[in-house]
């Protein structure tokens, strides 16, 4: 890092000032401070849910995958046809309904238990993945980049996790959400800006687009997009059935991502903002994923060295830092280290936020109802300097956990695809029928969610070499995630509907313009006024680029 570096990455900080300044004065209700005043334009919106879901797990993450895997994670970098469902279809419910969060609208079509329980596991799996994973993985990149200025790479690893945190935790306490989703429009620029220049730098030392397919060619069915059924790790038909059922729970009904929807100064907004996040996330593929196969294929040339371990594979997740620290000129570095830094922050900013959205509304508004506004941002604020320091202390935990694992991205997968399914179950059959009631909902959740966590327990002792596969439990946890991630959703769909039909029906009240059948012929119309042929036309571009890429990457090995 020179004085240049240095330069551009303290102009990004003095920008990102400004903003949670402005933000901060803005904030007087809950309204304000959770939903930035529900006055975001559809530009924001995008740019945020695509800041909001690109952290550093996913830089450093997908760089890593791509080296080890090829393509085989692109399936889940092409979920923008996810992002048009949400547009479409999710998006109507959630803002008329005129709710904060997902588990108050599940209060709303069910009742107060399936909402308690969906608040909990979301506020316990964004603490103990998302939060120290996407904190992990930006100190890994300090690690390489800064080391020479800390004096060695573990305290550059420590010194950067801890002031990245607490800069991020200062901005979202202060600001809300209103300096989240704002600061995300400069963070997706400078991040889309800094990978671009990874990829094209990298394809130019390389030789061109030519000879990464030549080394794919080479790579053979271990860099191809499909993979037989018998591969391990990927195998065509359990992605196909795991990816969608992951990418409804996180686009379409994730906390996370919904907020920013929620912001929206009216429901063409947020429908048009959904469809810009789905035409931004088409390219990740390209600037994320592509250039972990760029930094294999230039080491195998011996053209950078990325560190390997004993047995001499490479550490995938060190992929990113090595391109960086090896490949880009000097002033280039401060752009990407500063588009790191925005992953990072966004991404962090984005949890932080969510968090204290649930935990005020969800849990704490509900123990003692009538609170005055100002009360509750104040325990808002609270809640995510909590959040802040719970992070902190799960680092070193989650240091050992990424370690022992194939790589990042592949572990964030796998917590995701066991807790993804009984979700998406829940709320697809909600909105579909009305049939569906509250009991069916909660034994859903509940069951579900334990299936999912005890795969995972048993699965970590397999890999960790706790227990041996050639048991029953052993089985079970080696059992491929993505057929389980199948499996588990199909458990839970039949779960919720067979409570449904051996119970009474909903009343009324429950389902009143909360199903498809239920819609009012005024909601109806109100709604066909907030789109034209601008959002169609954005829907059809959205859908022609994900069928472009996946039929161009199914036949380039």
């Amino acid at each position: 890092m020179t004085v240049l570096d240095w330069l551009i990455v303290a102009a990004y900080f003095a920008i990102l000032a400004g903003i949670v300044w402005w933000s901060a004065r803005r904030v007087k209700t809950t309204t304000d401070y959770f939903l930035a005043g529900r006055d975001v334009g559809f530009f924001v919106i995008g740019a945020s849910i695509f800041a909001s879901n690109i952290g550093s797990e996913h830089i450093v993450g997908l760089a890593g995958s791509g080296a080890a895997n090829g393509l085989a994670q692109a399936h889940w970098e092409l979920h923008a046809w996810i992002l048009v469902l949400l547009a479409w279809v999710f998006v109507p419910f959630y803002y008329r309904s005129g709710v904060f969060t997902m588990p108050e609208f599940l209060e709303r079509r069910f009742n107060s238990r399936a909402r308690w329980i969906l608040a909990i596991v979301s506020l316990t799996a964004y603490v103990f993945t998302k939060v120290s994973v996407t904190v992990y993985a930006g100190a890994l990149v300090f690690r390489t980049l800064l080391a020479d200025v800390f004096g060695s790479p573990d305290q550059a690893f420590w010194v950067g996790a801890i002031a990245t945190v607490l800069a991020t935790g200062i901005y979202t306490i202060l600001g809300g959400l209103r300096a989240v989703v704002y600061t995300e429009v400069l963070q997706t620029g400078l991040l889309i800006l800094g990978s671009v220049f990874i990829t094209v730098f990298g394809l130019s030392a390389l030789g061109g687009w030519g000879e990464l397919r030549e080394v794919a060619r080479l790579q053979g069915e271990q860099w191809a997009l499909w993979r037989s059924n018998s591969d391990p790790v990927f195998p065509w038909l359990g992605v196909m059935i795991s990816s969608p059922i992951v990418g409804i729970w996180y686009w379409c009904t994730d906390q996370y991502i919904v907020q920013r929807t929620l912001a929206a100064r009216s429901l063409q907004d947020a429908r048009r903002g959904a469809l810009w996040g789905g035409f931004l996330k088409v390219w990740p593929v390209f600037i994320f994923l592509v250039p972990g196969m760029i930094g294999y294929a230039l080491h195998q040339k011996g053209l950078i060295h990325i560190p390997t371990d004993a047995s001499g594979q490479l550490l995938g997740d060190m992929v990113f830092p090595t391109l960086v620290a090896e490949l880009l000129p000097l002033g280039l570095r401060g752009l990407v280290v500063g588009g790191l830094l925005s992953a990072l922050m966004s991404s962090l900013s984005s949890l932080f936020n969510s968090c204290a959205t649930l935990f005020t509304v969800d849990i704490y508004e509900k123990l003692r109802p009538g609170r005055p506004e100002r009360e509750l941002v104040r325990v808002g604020r609270i809640a995510t300097a909590v959040v802040v320091g719970l992070g902190l202390l799960w680092i070193p935990i989650m240091k050992v956990m990424a370690e022992s694992k194939a790589g990042l991205y592949d572990y964030l997968q796998n917590v995701q695809g066991f807790l993804a399914p009984p979700i998406t179950a829940v709320f697809l059959l909600g909105l579909a029928s009305r049939r569906i009631n509250a009991r069916g909902a909660v034994w859903g959740l509940g069951v579900g969610f334990v299936l999912g966590m005890v795969k995972l327990t048993l699965q970590s002792m397999v890999q960790n070499g706790a227990l041996d596969p050639g048991t029953v439990l052993g089985a079970i946890g080696a059992f491929n995630g993505y057929y389980f991630s199948g499996l588990l959703f199909f458990v839970s769909v039949a779960i919720v509907v067979g409570v449904s039909l051996l119970t009474e029906a909903p009343p009324e009240e429950k389902v009143r313009g909360l199903t498809f059948g239920t819609v009012s012929a005024s909601d109806r119309s109100e709604s066909r006024k907030t789109w034209d042929w601008r959002d169609v036309a954005l829907t059809v571009v959205v859908l022609g680029l994900v069928l472009a890429i996946y039929l161009y990457f199914s036949f380039w090995v």
